[in-house]
Parts: structure tokens; sequence; C-alpha cells
């Protein structure tokens, strides 16, 4: 999360990735880190992160020495706080940002969580640079990508930015999404009469998101995504639009994390 967002937005972020690790830790997972010994990679698997000596490098004696003092303070202010759900840790996954509304676990990953709910974020949809991005595709890639055939694509198909799907011309090579998640993101869809969730599609396309529309373009196919990331969770820029608008922190988390409580993690080690 950017250091210039809403303190009680970072606050937010702060309790989010302290959950995120302290689950981890606590269920001794160990899974998808390089080395055994490693809790968590740099990467967007688990959690990026920035080094102390870079933060003391590059931070505290390199001009961002503010930005750090705000980081700090919101960690501070929400020192061993973290979420839980029936008295245990919650997979407290966060995303960039989304297309109004957030996703339900089991229409991304397959299985249901009881805390991981759609909810409505309009609050990013007026703040976020580049909402919608659009890629364009040569036919014949984006069908190599999708492991099709080469045959022609529809002038149109896809959702709408409301959510909508829009109608495919008969004529055309069949091309229509079957059904869309409660998160207004593609659920599945049939192209050349096989059958994609809109999760393969994102990661077989490299897509920001599964929340897409396209349309043909002379030779080209373009793809427009609908915010960033798999969408689980807390949205980013809208906990940092919902900062902006007064919340704090603890109806941010209470917000995209359905039926959780706060405890903190002293609490929990002495169990």
């Amino acid at each position: 999360m950017p250091a210039d967002f809403e303190l009680e937005a970072l606050k937010a972020q702060a309790v989010a990735a302290r959950t995120f690790i302290v689950r981890r830790l606590m269920a001794g997972d160990h899974s998808g880190v390089p080395v055994l010994e490693a809790d968590v990679s740099d990467t967007v698997s688990h959690q990026a992160y920035v080094s102390q000596a870079t933060l003391e490098r590059d931070w505290e004696h390199g001009g961002k020495s503010a930005a750090l003092a705000k980081l700090r303070r919101a960690a501070l202010e929400t020192r061993g706080v973290i979420m839980t759900y029936k008295g245990q840790p919650i997979t407290a996954s966060f995303f960039a940002s989304s297309g109004g509304y957030t996703e339900n676990s089991e229409d991304y990953w397959n299985f249901a969580v009881p805390y991981l709910r759609s909810v409505a974020s309009p609050w990013e949809l007026a703040i976020t640079p580049n909402l919608a991005v659009t890629v364009s595709f040569s036919t014949s890639e984006l069908l190599s990508k999708l492991g099709l055939e080469s045959k022609a694509l529809p002038a149109s198909a896809g959702l709408s930015a409301t959510g909508k799907v829009k109608p495919v011309s008969s004529s055309a090579l069949p091309a229509v999404v079957l059904s869309l998640t409660d998160g207004h993101r593609v659920k599945e869809i049939s192209i050349g009469g096989t059958v994609f969730t809109g999760r393969e599609v994102r990661e077989k396309l490299g897509l920001r998101s599964s929340q897409f529309t396209w349309k043909r373009q002379g030779s080209k196919v373009l793809i427009t995504t609908y915010g960033n990331g798999h969408g689980v969770g807390m949205s980013q820029w809208g906990a940092n639009g919902m900062a902006k608008e007064g919340s704090t922190a603890t109806q941010i988390l209470k917000h995209y994390y359905s039926g959780i409580s706060f405890t903190q993690v002293s609490t929990l080690l002495k169990k």
C-alpha cells in the first residue's frame, strides 16, 4: 500500500498484514517459500515487503523520513492487533482495487470462507488510477494462449462496465459469458465451444482482473479489465477511499472481512 494513503487505510493494511503472517506462523505454514526456514516470500503470493536495511538507507536517510514515520505510526497504533474468526487468525487476503465489488472466496479459490464474502466497494472507482486498462492481442496470439485453434473472434463479447452480460452475434464464433460471480466478474465463459473460468482466462492472458470486456478492432482483440487483483478480501484503494470519507481502520476491516473480531496476538500465544 502506498505510503501516501490515508493513515486509517494504512492502519487497516497493518492489521491485515500482521494477521496474514501470524496465521502462517501459528500454523507452521512454510508453503511457497524458496528456502524451508523462510516464513514468507517477498512476492504477491505472500507479502511483498521492504527490508529493514532498505528502510533505513532509502527511507530514513533518503528523503522519505516523513513517510516512514507515518508507516511506523500505523504499525504502532495497531500494535499486536490481528483479526480472528471463531478465535483463529483469518486468511487476511487483500488486493489493489476492484471494479466496484469484492469477490466471494469460492468464486476464485474454489472453497468458501465465511468471512471472505462479496461486498460493495464503490470508493475506489473515482480515485484509482488506471481503474480500466486495455491490452491488445492478435487473434492468433489470444487463441494460442487459450489453447484454441485459430478462429475468428466475435466483434464484441464479455461484460459491460456495469457487470451485465453483453450479447454475442449468432453468426460469430460462439463466445458467451455463461455466468457472473456475485462480485460482477466472469465466472464461466464459453469461447469457441470451450468453457473457461474467468480466473483461467485472466491467468492464461496475464490480465489484471477477471472482470473484463473485449472487442475486435481490425486484426487485434482489445480486452479491457476493471480493477487489479484477485478481488478477495480488502481492496487497498477501496480502503483508502473509505478513509478519505472518515472511516476508521476498524470500520474498513469489518466491511471487507465479514463477521470478524479483533484480538491481541499475545492472547492467542498464551493459549
